[in-house]
């Protein structure tokens, strides 16, 4: 019991710290008491920065900056073409993937070519961005205001900023870079929340998407199943005060003890590895047959990667109010900001971009329910389309052993049709 409680402690309250250092994390794992079978691939894949990590399996990579209209200087990353087709630069569609809460750009490649859903695109012959929100690992810099120094203001902001100012700006970028008009998006969870908060706020970027794929689509968030969500999200804004009280602005982002956990209590022959998927599993949703145990290294030396408090509340404010608002500040600031008492709900008549919405019955987060009432009130839905598996859950949708046969197969087909309409 106790290493579950440290382990879950560390998982929530660590927060604030460059991302991990390879050498100082070998020699603990040098060092260290444990047995236990160890792959030489798993560990080194967890301990590799991004760029390293994508180039070590012989793909392009390019890093790329953004500033948002408000200072934000976002870090963008690029696949432009194959390793296995397609492997040569060229004109070809345009791809932006927008990873979930609170992760990053990393999500899309940490599995591996075969399953990361950058590299299967980018086989396909796609030019694939992958874009990372304010305050993440890759986006923790800002013209004047630093992450670091408290009530600052760099903190100050939900999922609403990202969806209004950092999609906005990420897509602009992709598309002068590569001289596009239009671009196919595909956002899991929170890169869903992000994408119809543009289509609201910003409407005239719906001309700008091809086609929307939403995995594990988020918006309503009424009927969210037995989760840790649930039980937080009454007890919010008492929360949110008593974190303005410790001055924590900033959860979950990337520290090395998540990289060492990983190493020592996740990997193959550990007796503590049921612990770790038990974890995920209490945050993602339950489903041990897409589950593959011996990624979790991989997955906790790259995630999480860091939020805003405030992102976290904004979710915790949709399950309670059974709506998909704007962020609520409270009655004076919210007479201050948008004119009326209560935030005045995102209107999702204006997303006229082709959505196509992937959902799955075992998932917890993206309740078949909300994803009907998030059909009913988009502007141009495409359709739904559920996964065949009835247990598939929230994390699959990125992290699934069966993914890209369940759901990526599927995007991309969709992607083809619409580009030959295109």
């Amino acid at each position: 019991m106790s290493v579950i409680a440290v382990f879950l402690s560390v998982v929530v309250i660590v927060a604030g710290s460059p991302s991990p250092h390879a050498d100082y994390i070998e020699e603990l794992i040098r060092t260290n008491a444990f047995g236990g079978r160890i792959s030489d691939n798993i560990l080194e894949d967890a301990t590799l920065d991004l760029p390293d990590l994508v180039r070590k399996y012989n793909y392009p990579f390019e890093e790329h900056f953004v500033t948002t209209e408000d200072g934000y200087i976002l870090g963008m990353h690029r696949i432009p073409h194959g390793r296995v087709s397609y492997n040569v630069s060229g004109d070809r569609p345009v791809v932006f993937l927008m990873h979930g809460w609170p992760t990053s750009s990393s999500d899309h490649v940490i599995m591996g070519p075969g399953s990361g859903i950058a590299y299967i695109l980018a086989d396909e012959g796609y030019d694939v961005w992958m874009g990372n929100t304010r305050g993440n690992s890759f986006s923790r810099k800002h013209i004047s205001l630093n992450p670091d120094v408290p009530r600052n203001g760099f903190w100050e902001f939900s999922w609403d900023e990202i969806g209004e100012r950092d999609l906005p700006a990420m897509i602009d970028y992709a598309l002068q870079h590569t001289g596009r008009s239009a671009l196919h998006y595909i956002g899991f969870s929170q890169g869903t929340t992000v994408f119809f908060v543009m289509g609201s706020l910003r409407p005239e970027y719906n001309k700008k998407i091809i086609s929307m794929h939403a995995m594990a689509p988020v918006a309503y968030m009424e009927h969210v199943k037995d989760h840790i969500f649930t039980k937080i999200a009454p007890y919010g804004r008492d929360l949110m005060t008593l974190a303005s009280l410790l001055g924590i602005e900033e959860i979950l982002s990337h520290h090395e003890i998540f990289t060492l956990l990983g190493r020592l209590f996740c990997i193959d022959g550990a007796k503590t590895q049921p612990f770790c998927s038990a974890i995920i599993f209490l945050i993602a949703g339950w489903n041990e047959n897409q589950h593959n145990a011996s990624t979790i290294p991989i997955i906790l030396g790259h995630t999480p990667a860091g939020c805003s408090v405030k992102q976290m509340a904004h979710f915790g404010q949709s399950i309670t109010d059974k709506e998909f608002r704007r962020y609520d500040f409270g009655l004076l600031q919210n007479l201050q900001k948008y004119g009326t008492p209560i935030p005045p709900s995102y209107d999702l008549s204006k997303v006229t971009a082709p959505v196509f919405l992937h959902y799955s019955e075992g998932d917890p987060l993206a309740v078949v329910a909300d994803v009907d009432r998030l059909f009913k009130e988009l502007g141009r839905p495409m359709g739904k389309f559920k996964v065949s598996q009835s247990t598939f859950s929230h994390v699959d949708f990125m992290w699934g052993i069966d993914a890209k046969k369940m759901v990526y197969d599927k995007v991309i087909n969709f992607m083809r049709l619409m580009d030959l309409k295109n």
